[in-house]
């Protein structure tokens, strides 16, 4: 398989470097409009090489995406319409419902796959499993250190009370999480979300609340950093490469 990868930031990175370990990926192309991140991350790659992003979708089999929600809205049709799967990290570009059945509907017509990793959270599976039945609430409680938020606060601070819609909306670099929560669960407008600065916090941690015919979830994570950007949780990447790892494994574990 042929990976293409659009973004070269700590996400990107990590999943280029576990892909030059995977014996079934064979190549590996890499933009980013940051050129000295392309570089960087090249020298770190044997598999790979710096491509404009035309040539990267015409060669890839598979497109992972970890740039921006602008690159999505950018790039994702032509991906698509190219007949090639796609990953996206930044599911929050997904938030514009016209925009989201517009790219599933390229996919169902060329036959490709969207990808979205959980990311950062624990529970999306359960969310997806109880959903087929009645699923009555659904409530994300993201805390994270006022400074991972672009805030300051001496006492533990609930700066927003929501639905994810507008979560994702104020917060497009904080709240990926709820996005796909809401995609996999009850849609954006009914999904709750609560996100708490806390100055005693050491780490970004996610809480998923919910209830239904199923019966109650709660699932709770609290992520280290990733190394390369503390701003980025590491789980966020480790899902990514456990995604790609699906897309070449044919045992498919999970909802």
């Amino acid at each position: 398989m042929k990976l293409g990868i659009i973004g070269c930031g700590a996400i990107g990175s990590d999943v280029a470097k576990a892909a030059d370990k995977m014996e079934d990926i064979e190549k590996i192309y890499l933009f980013d409009i940051r050129k000295e991140a392309e570089s960087e991350l090249h020298k770190m790659v044997k598999k790979s090489e710096i491509v404009e992003v035309d040539i990267l979708i015409e060669k890839s089999d598979v497109v992972f995406e970890a740039a921006s929600q602008d690159a999505i809205k950018q790039y994702a049709e032509k991906i698509l319409s190219a007949g090639k799967d796609l990953i996206i990290m930044s599911i929050g570009s997904l938030i514009d419902d016209n925009f989201r059945k517009k790219i599933e509907d390229i996919a169902r017509k060329q036959n490709c796959k969207i990808y979205l990793p959980s990311g950062a959270v624990c529970g999306i599976d359960g969310i997806l499993s109880a959903s087929v039945e009645t699923l009555d609430e659904v409530t994300l409680v993201t805390t994270k250190p006022p400074e991972a938020l672009g805030k300051s606060y001496d006492r533990r601070t609930v700066i927003f009370r929501g639905n994810a819609r507008e979560a994702v909306k104020l917060f497009p670099k904080n709240i990926n999480v709820a996005a796909n929560l809401s995609i996999a669960g009850i849609g954006f407008d009914r999904t709750k979300v609560e996100i708490v600065a806390d100055p005693v916090a050491t780490r970004n941690s996610h809480k998923i609340l919910a209830h239904g015919k199923f019966g109650r979830l709660r699932a709770e994570v609290e992520n280290m950093p990733n190394p390369n950007n503390p701003k980025s949780s590491y789980l966020a990447s480790l899902s990514a490469i456990a995604t790609l790892k699906r897309i070449l494994n044919p045992i498919q574990i999970g909802a």
